[in-house]
């Protein structure tokens, strides 16, 4: 596992697993746990964003250099709750210069689609450890 994952306390906390990760492309699970409801008892939107989040961020940092998201869009298109486990799979669109698109889809353990993400990266002048 890249040190970047390694150093990610917010991904670990949330049981998110690295499925794969390879340059401009990931995958990222994570099961669905009772504290992670809303008060509506479904998955709270905020912890959907952050599994594709993640998922996002392995898929662009493919070099020496770190690469952070400038923006994201989510769209939510089917809830979920507990017990389930709920996968992102990040594909980079395309990279111009120092920016890039990457489109995030996360579905359940049943392949059902549960959201689109679309993040905008901007890579740094930093060097990733």
């Amino acid at each position: 596992m890249r040190a970047m994952m390694q150093r990610d306390a917010a991904s670990a906390s949330l049981g998110m697993v690295v499925e794969l990760d390879e340059p401009g492309r990931a995958v990222v699970s994570m099961p669905v746990r009772e504290d992670m409801l809303n008060g509506f008892a479904i998955t709270h939107g905020g912890l959907v964003f952050t599994l594709a989040d993640t998922a996002f961020a392995i898929a662009c940092n493919e070099d020496e250099r770190v690469t952070v998201a400038a923006g994201a869009d989510i769209t939510f298109l089917k809830s979920t709750g507990a017990g389930q486990t709920l996968t992102a799979t990040a594909v980079k669109r395309v990279v111009s210069g120092r920016t890039g698109l990457y489109d995030v889809t996360v579905t359940d353990e049943t392949g059902e689609l549960v959201a689109e993400f679309r993040g905008r990266s901007i890579t740094t002048n930093r060097a990733a450890e």
